[in-house]
């Protein structure tokens, strides 16, 4: 019985130093490795402060814009929020007012053509089976010509899948700049206009228009020098400016624009980098105000760009823009009528030869003049 018992009391005895000795080899190790964590921590917070500091600061942020509701259509920030649209309006080839709940009698059959996101350089596609050469440049909103010259591509059957090619970010060709080229000789070499060149916003070409060896053009509407067939382009009727039998001016502009100048044709359509349309005329004709208003500008108040230019707000919401004229006639402020002479055609600003640039903007958005000139 007492050897039992003495048995006993050694087991408890054991157990009592073995877990003794192990909480204190656990303690012992956990301190330790407390002190390392720590000091690990302090050598290295600085490291890890800005990213802790720009996580914490995007997560809030997210959660603010997932909880407020700016995505939502009901939004009342969403609705509010100032210069909201629906859509970038470069993108905006024709006008469509009933899109913004807008009722003109004015306006009549105009659609809303939505391209794709503007794009700065020339990509490379790979064929996805069952595409053709059509499919593929509609996709991209360009040519078949241009899909076919960026790849030398002769048979237009001949895509086959898997093959990578060249998309351009516009219809035309692309031009590798070489010593001793200028604006204009490209411009001649591929058949364009060197205004739409120029006005490429992503051709980064310097007010003095000097052309650096090595660089990429992009040519809109541009064809190669040893294409002989003539490409048919948009058509480029006859326009001439008409004014009212009587140039009493009565009323705000009401919505009917008439051609401001007397022009061959356009060198240049509305586009998301061109928001306007340019009408040339070597003879530098008299510029006429497209609908009554009252002038906002007149000058060259910026020292580039646009150069001596007229804005006339018609005070419907449509406010339209005459800009590179050798001359003004009018002053700010002025009120004007529907083809009275507000200035004359020139080559003032970031131009490259004589003609107007033309715009028509509503409430603040560039619209096609073609849409809507009478």
């Amino acid at each position: 019985m007492n050897s039992i018992k003495s048995d006993f009391q050694d087991l408890i005895k054991f157990l009592v130093i073995y877990h003794s000795r192990k909480t204190k080899l656990l303690a012992t190790n956990f301190e330790l490795f407390k002190d390392k964590t720590v000091i690990l921590l302090m050598h290295r917070r600085g490291k890890f402060q800005t990213h802790v500091w720009h996580t914490s600061m995007i997560g809030l942020a997210s959660v603010g814009i997932l909880t407020s509701g700016v995505f939502g259509g009901n939004s009342l920030v969403a609705s509010t929020f100032p210069g909201m649209v629906d859509q970038d309006p470069r993108l905006i080839q024709t006008f469509d007012p009933n899109a913004a709940g807008i009722s003109l009698n004015n306006l009549i059959d105009m659609k809303t053509l939505i391209s794709s996101k503007p794009r700065s350089e020339v990509i490379e596609y790979e064929v996805k089976p069952g595409e053709t050469l059509s499919q593929i440049a509609s996709k991209f909103g360009v040519s078949n010509d241009t899909v076919k010259w960026a790849n030398d591509i002769t048979d237009i059957n001949s895509v086959k899948p898997g093959q990578k090619i060249k998309i351009l970010p516009v219809s035309g060709v692309s031009h590798k700049v070489s010593s001793g080229d200028t604006l204009e000789s490209v411009a001649k070499k591929y058949s364009a206009d060197s205004q739409a060149i120029l006005d490429f916003p992503f051709n980064d070409i310097p007010d003095d228009f000097k052309l650096k060896v090595g660089q990429v053009l992009i040519v809109p509407d541009g064809q190669p020098p040893e294409i002989k067939f003539p490409v048919i382009r948009r058509i480029q009727p006859q326009y001439l400016a008409q004014g009212p039998s009587s140039p009493t001016f009565s009323a705000p502009g009401g919505g009917n624009f008439i051609w401001p100048t007397v022009t061959s044709g356009l060198s240049q359509y509305f586009a998301w980098y061109h928001p306007g349309i340019d009408l040339p005329n070597r003879n530098a004709p008299a510029v006429v105000a497209s609908d009554g208003g009252v002038v906002t500008v007149a000058g060259w108040p910026d020292n580039f760009g646009y150069g001596n230019r007229v804005m006339i707000d018609h005070g419907n919401g449509y406010i339209s823009l005459y800009a590179h004229l050798s001359n003004i006639y009018v002053s700010s402020g002025q009120t004007v009528s529907r083809g009275q002479t507000i200035g004359q055609m020139g080559s003032t600003g970031r131009s490259t030869g004589t003609h107007l640039h033309f715009e028509i903007r509503f409430k603040g958005i560039a619209i096609n003049p073609l849409s809507i000139l009478h």
